[in-house]
């Protein structure tokens, strides 16, 4: 008996059916690789599909089988290594593989989104024997194309030629009926950042001499890319020590062996032009093609990316969280630059970490993966304790300059000298002065925008909240308008208190507006710009502003933590926080660990050229512990005394936390549905699971929901997530309550 040459493949379905399907590939199509992007009938319609498998057996007749319609591309979509990280991720972040792969694939693909297109006209040889004398008499506007035509060495862009002529396109159709022009079409791809605003990205397109640290960590790091085992390195550098030339060394090694790839993740998008400006100019002059990718760009360019990438034309990528899923073949190298930054962490299901995926993905391709910062998180630390990390120190900054010089000033004293809240204070006001007249730049960092925290009556005590959320209104004086930055919801600022008709209400506290007004006053000829989400709406506006303040066209840049990281001015030669207690004091167990970061980061950006810098930090806590360890730039003192009060209470990286928030617009039902969640969990018993809660979440309302949560500490994750999700499957909640799991947590609020 002769075998049977049917081809059987499992699709997994790019929708919310959870379980891969089984499909027979018909004989006119060739076998689909893994990962290849497929249609498929499905009851009475289609659907998109990746090949995840071939199944060695069925359970059911071959016969029975339908057939995948189309292979849509001839060449796989997503890597094989993707389909395990779905699969491993679905375990572990308590969610399903399809919501997983639903996350993957671009939505330009998704919808089927074509090739861009340019259109140029070029003569036939028939056209160029047209007597021009007749038809300029006969249609004088054909005769004006073809002479246009005619004057041009090659083929013309259709819409330049038919502007250029001064002719409708319908002149043009009929000048290709009859044969005289022809249309030739091209596909273009569409790539971000390769755009007039790219002038201003590259930072260092020149080769550097190593310094003795860099050449250390580039020497120690060589044999390890060369095992090509799985090794994670923590690369813990001092603000402007140069660890990006030592990820520029560490690539151009990995690079050199015939189609590796690598993977560039930074935290931010803000900090995705200043990269891909240094590795095109580093790595394309070895003709290796840089692709950025992230979801600020267009879905035309992240599709046409997104196949560069899996057609192999595209050996490095950098870009966002998200890229952490681009189909990258022989990955040989990822490097997670700022590693400790709570942006890697997506607050949306699957609510993944970059960074830990960025592990793991290294460890399915024996890879190494280069984990870089300044301050490390404490996960990252402790795992170089513990012996699963090695680590590379670069503890002195390019060519030995000092790092800054911090002044920490007591907002008390200055409430006191002044008799009333001061934003600017005396030392810092000097300060900028002083930078000013040098033509030296400065940085002003508060993570707050608007103009006012809150609108208040000072007769009744009536504050303006958010109808639907739970907290105040911020003040925005452009456009005076109070907003709520969870939600959007706006309203006009009352002329009158709607309590007591009181003409006295104003705003208290202040954001980035405020601050950018009281330094125009102090400084009326400086250029001052605002980096924040409300001034940066435009596409290119924040790269155009970076290139701006980069060439001395901008005295002061004033902004939130969009500008706290990763950028280099080397021009900058002071930094000013100008409230330093707003991460302190957090209803989160992290609170002292990112006020350290922060403190540390923004001051890194003072100082990084030839000019020494000084940072400036305003506390009404000055004594506190991270302001004191971030001043000395003492990160193991920090470190001991974080990490012994992490290891008293046993949270992480000791044990892993796990949030599940229940919301509901009733709120009785929300804490109703919850206790009786628990008691659902506690009669379950699972091993090595603590469970504290619920509670009303720090922020108990947002968008009309109300929020209680549950804490789970659990030593091993996928364990416990497994008899978790069996019990919410059992579990009868109410169609009116919503609930999501949140595996190692960042956002607490």
């Amino acid at each position: 008996m002769k075998p049977d040459p049917t081809i059987i493949v499992e699709v997994r379905i790019i929708s919310r059916i959870e379980k891969p399907l089984t499909y027979a590939v018909p004989s006119f199509l060739e076998k689909p690789a893994i990962g290849s992007l497929v249609r498929i009938p499905l009851m009475r319609g289609t659907e998109l599909g990746i090949v995840s498998s071939y199944p060695a057996s069925i359970d059911f007749p071959k016969s029975k089988l339908r057939n995948i319609l189309e292979v849509l591309y001839p060449y796989p979509l997503i890597a094989s290594d993707t389909l395990t990280l779905a699969t491993w991720m679905a375990s572990y972040y308590g969610c399903t593989t399809a919501q997983v792969m639903d996350r993957i694939l671009p939505p330009g693909i998704r919808k089927g989104l074509g090739a861009k297109e340019e259109v140029s006209l070029a003569l036939t040889q028939a056209g160029r024997e047209v007597e021009l004398p007749t038809l300029a008499r006969r249609a004088p506007k054909q005769q004006a194309l073809i002479t246009l035509l005619l004057s041009q060495p090659g083929p013309v862009s259709k819409p330049a030629a038919i502007k250029a002529a001064r002719i409708s396109p319908a002149v043009c159709q009929e000048l290709i009926r009859k044969g005289w022009i022809e249309e030739i079409r091209k596909n273009i791809d569409r790539i971000g950042y390769e755009d007039e605003a790219a002038a201003g990205d590259t930072l260092r397109p020149i080769e550097h001499a190593l310094t003795e640290e860099q050449q250390i960590a580039v020497d120690t790091l060589r044999p390890i890319l060369d095992a090509q085992s799985f090794q994670p390195v923590l690369l813990h550098g001092v603000t402007g020590s140069g660890k990006t030339e030592v990820y520029v060394k560490a690539l151009q090694h990995v690079l050199t062996e015939p189609g590796a790839t690598a993977l560039f993740l930074v935290p931010e998008v803000a900090l995705a032009p200043q990269t891909v400006g240094t590795l095109r100019a580093r790595l394309e002059a070895l003709g290796v093609h840089v692709v950025v990718w992230h979801s600020h760009l267009s879905e035309g360019e992240r599709r046409d990316s997104w196949l560069r990438i899996a057609r192999g034309e595209s050996r490095v990528v950098v870009g966002a969280r998200s890229a952490i899923f681009t189909p990258l073949n022989n990955l040989r190298l990822i490097i997670v630059d700022e590693e400790h930054e709570p942006a890697y962490k997506q607050e949306e299901t699957p609510r993944y970490h970059g960074r830990d995926l960025a592990v793991y993905r290294a460890k399915l391709n024996n890879a190494t993966v280069i984990l870089g910062s300044a301050t490390p998180s404490l996960e990252s630390l402790y795992n170089v304790r513990v012996g699963k990390y090695q680590v590379i120190r670069m503890n002195h900054r390019v060519d030995n300059r000092t790092l800054p010089t911090t002044q920490i000033v007591d907002m008390r004293r200055e409430f006191r000298k002044n008799k009333q809240l001061t934003i600017i204070s005396n030392p810092l006001k000097e300060l900028l002065l002083d930078r000013f007249e040098k033509r030296e730049q400065s940085i002003l960092f508060l993570n707050r925008r608007g103009y006012s925290t809150h609108m208040i009556c000072p007769d009744c005590g009536w504050v303006a909240l958010s109808e639907e959320c739970s907290i105040p209104l911020t003040y925005h004086r452009s456009g005076n308008i109070l907003k709520c930055h969870l939600t959007g919801y706006e309203i006009p600022v009352p002329a009158r208190c709607p309590q007591c008709q009181s003409a006295k209400i104003h705003g208290e506290g202040f954001g980035t507006q405020k601050v950018e007004d009281v330094v125009k006053a102090i400084l009326p000829r400086a250029k001052v710009c605002r980096i924040d989400a409300d001034t940066m709406n435009k596409r290119h506006l924040f790269r155009t502003i970076l290139s701006d303040f980069r060439s001395g066209r901008i005295d002061i840049l004033v902004g939130t933590q969009m500008i706290a990281k990763g950028l280099d001015f080397p021009n900058v030669t002071l930094v000013a926080l100008i409230n330093a207690d707003q991460s302190l004091y957090m209803e989160d167990f992290r609170a002292a660990e990112r006020t350290f970061q922060l403190l540390v980061q923004v001051s890194g950006r003072a100082g990084r050229g030839e000019k020494a810098g000084e940072v400036i930090v305003q506390t009404s806590t000055p004594h506190a512990s991270p302001i004191q360890f971030a001043r000395r730039c003492d990160f193991d003192g920090f470190l001991d005394e974080e990490i012994e009060l992490r290891r008293e209470f046993n949270y992480p990286p000791f044990r892993h936390l796990i949030r599940h928030l229940i919301r509901c617009r009733n709120p009785e039902k929300a804490n109703f549905y919850a206790q009786n969640w628990r008691k659902h969990l506690d009669a379950a018993s699972i091993p090595d699971l603590e469970i504290r809660g619920p509670v009303s979440a720090p922020v108990e309302k947002i968008n009309g929901e109300y929020r209680v949560q549950l804490w789970y500490f659990a030593a091993r994750v996928i364990q416990s997530m497994h008899q978790i999700q069996q019990l919410r499957e059992s579990f009868e909640w109410d169609k009116d309550i919503q609930e999501h799991i949140d595996v190692d947590a960042f956002n607490l609020m």
